[in-house]
């Protein structure tokens, strides 16, 4: 067997190599620069990889032109960008600035405007927060997009893929940001926001400068304007009950909405301001020269209130703007903030049109009386005591008329022996009976009638206090008692399960104002399921009984406030009844003054003597029939 042996060249041959390859590793080793792009590069692999969902957003903070590329690839990039951009390639190739987004602030608002697109990409109300205690953003995370579609060099382009270049400027106390969507230096599409100090509204105009032989301003131009809204309140049920896209047409004199549930579209025109409502906040789109022609979209998002708990409706506009001597130059705003009368009436644009306020009169009612009277007793008491002083200016001022109901129902207890020996006198004979009970209370001055028509003059009050309290935003997130807020529903006990058409939770103002209810129908229907139950009359002992259980069930979920407002009205109802039972009304007198009226002769007004004439007939051919 050969002998391994040391052998020494070879040795040295390992030697060098290795000294060779250290040197090399040495030599090329990264700079502490190169360290830094490397570092930042996973960096940004790890934010693409956490935000796959927003792919959009990583996209817009990606420069489509590479620094780094060579001269070759430089070139062939720009011709790719010019085959899908044409002239407006320009903007793409400002690597410097295309990852960019732009701040506008005030007292009230906080806006973030991104260089792609040019558009608010983040809208937040700095002095609200939700029910969970969380900011209030309209506009967050990719959940609305505004983008002119328009034809340029027989392509369809749109302002949502291309990049604006910023420049933020102050006008006094405004702030006014250019966003340039540029051909060259000279030539460009341009977004102007300029938003005031202590304001939700900005101005937002859309103009073209130098772009003639650029855009095909002979085809339609359209600006697409989307949102889905963000819940923001306790019950998305009841928030999205009152989110809606309302909107303004014919120069502004008629005022229009979609549907509450499922989908809706409609097309108008001449459309002067759009409203994507969510309830107590309005994002509005509003133009100082009517819009031509609209398409207006809504979709209800909330299938299941127990899955679907992120978003309450999609909505969306196509909007044709009308160019003027190839030029385009639309003078618009934008508003982002509450859906307050107040505010809404600050503007003068008939924008409360834009709130569920009621039709006809009761919108007049709580234009003109409510919020006025509410306003006023806010500014110097918490907002339940407010609702309380509230109900009692409404009794106050209902008093007259609630004081006549109750003497037409005294007159016609005191009657009541009376109607009792005429239907002994007639019994089995139905027609007569009315005959005659009608003949003594028209005589006495107390048809049933007369009871009924103050409580008519009621409804238009009651009808329009419904429509106040869910769009009463001075009541949110205001607490009284153990409700936390007066514009949602209070709750003292959380229950395991959810009862249809109740809930899931026990409020207690709906309890209070159901025992009222009760209390009040057992005084006021009483008396009168003790008189003869006339034909046709509606069944008073049932009314009784369902008024309690219907606010009961189904204002378990509404707005505090209105419960609370219901439950104060009836307890003062009954303490007033009270009061003109004995202390005010004499039964005894009213029947001797009932005496002395009979003995008077009764004139018949013309609708008096058609039913006694009617029922004439009627008893004849009866007698006619009988006979035969």
């Amino acid at each position: 067997m050969e002998e391994n042996k040391f052998d020494l060249n070879t040795f040295i041959g390992f030697m060098l190599i290795g000294a060779i390859l250290l040197w090399m590793l040495y030599q090329n080793q990264p700079t502490e620069q190169e360290l830094l792009a490397e570092a930042a590069a996973i960096e940004q692999v790890a934010s693409e990889t956490n935000q796959e969902n927003t792919t959009a957003q990583n996209d817009s903070a990606k420069p489509i032109i590479n620094e780094e590329a060579t001269q070759e690839d430089l070139t062939e990039q720009t011709e790719r960008l010019k085959n899908q951009f044409g002239d407006f390639a320009y903007a793409a190739t400002q690597p410097s600035w295309t990852d960019q987004t732009t701040v506008l602030e005030n007292d009230l608002l906080s806006l973030v405007i991104s260089n792609k697109g040019g558009y608010i990409v983040s809208a937040e109300l700095k002095n609200e927060t939700q029910y969970q205690g969380a900011p209030v953003y309209l506009i967050k995370d990719g959940n609305s997009g505004l983008d002119l579609k328009f034809q340029a060099q027989n392509r369809l382009l749109s302002t949502a893929e291309m990049y604006f270049e910023p420049h933020l400027t102050k006008d006094g106390e405004d702030q006014v940001l250019s966003m340039k969507l540029k051909t060259s230096e000279q030539d460009y599409l341009e977004y102007i926001y300029r938003l005031p100090a202590s304001d939700y509204m900005l101005g937002f105009d859309i103009v073209t400068r130098g772009l003639e032989e650029v855009i095909e301003f002979n085809q339609p131009i359209e600006l697409n304007w989307s949102l889905k809204g963000f819940r923001q309140a306790k019950s998305i049920s009841y928030e999205n009950r009152y989110t809606r896209l309302t909107y303004a047409y014919d120069n502004g004199n008629e005022f229009d909405k979609l549907g509450p549930v499922g989908s809706d579209e409609a097309s108008e025109r001449d459309v002067t301001w759009i409203n994507f409502r969510q309830h107590f906040f309005s994002s509005m789109l509003l133009t100082d020269s009517p819009f031509q022609e609209v398409g207006l979209y809504s979709d209800d998002l909330v299938k299941d209130e127990t899955i679907d708990t992120t978003f309450t409706k999609a909505y969306r506009a196509k909007v044709q703007l009308t160019p003027k001597n190839n030029r385009l130059d639309q003078a618009m705003s934008l508003y982002f903030g509450p859906t307050d009368y107040k505010v809404f009436k600050s503007y003068d644009k008939n924008l409360d049109e834009a709130m569920p306020l009621g039709w006809g009169i009761f919108g007049w009612i709580n234009k003109y009386v409510i919020f006025p009277v509410f306003g006023f007793l806010s500014q110097w008491f918490p907002a339940g005591i407010a609702i309380i002083l509230l109900t009692v200016f409404f009794k106050l001022l209902l008093s007259p008329v609630q004081y006549k109901q109750y003497v037409s129902q005294a007159k016609l207890k005191v009657l009541k022996p009376e109607m009792d020996e005429i239907k002994k006198k007639f019994e089995g004979n139905q027609m007569k009976i009315q005959q005659e009970t009608m003949k003594l209370q028209n005589t006495a001055g107390a048809s049933p009638l007369k009871g009924c028509l103050p409580a008519l003059l009621q409804i238009p009050v009651f009808y329009a206090l419904f429509t106040f309290f869910p769009t009463a935003y001075v009541l949110r997130q205001k607490s009284f008692l153990w409700a936390d807020d007066l514009s949602s529903y209070d709750v003292v006990l959380e229950l395991p399960f959810s009862i249809p058409f109740y809930g899931d939770h026990v409020s207690l103002f709906p309890i209070l104002a159901s025992i009222a209810i009760f209390f009040y129908m057992m005084m006021s229907t009483g008396q009168q399921m003790q008189q003869q139950q006339q034909p046709g009359m509606p069944n008073m002992k049932f009314l009784m009984y369902l008024s309690p259980v219907f606010m009961l069930v189904f204002f378990n979920n509404y707005a505090s406030g209105l419960s609370l407002y219901y439950f104060t009205s009836n307890v003062i109802t009954i303490g007033i009844m009270l009061v003109i039972k004995n202390f005010i009304i004499d039964e005894d007198k009213i029947h001797a003054k009932i005496q002395e009226t009979k003995k008077k002769p009764k004139k018949q007004n013309r609708f008096q003597k058609k039913m006694a004439e009617m029922m004439e007939q009627a008893e004849a051919q009866k007698k006619a029939q009988q006979k035969k």
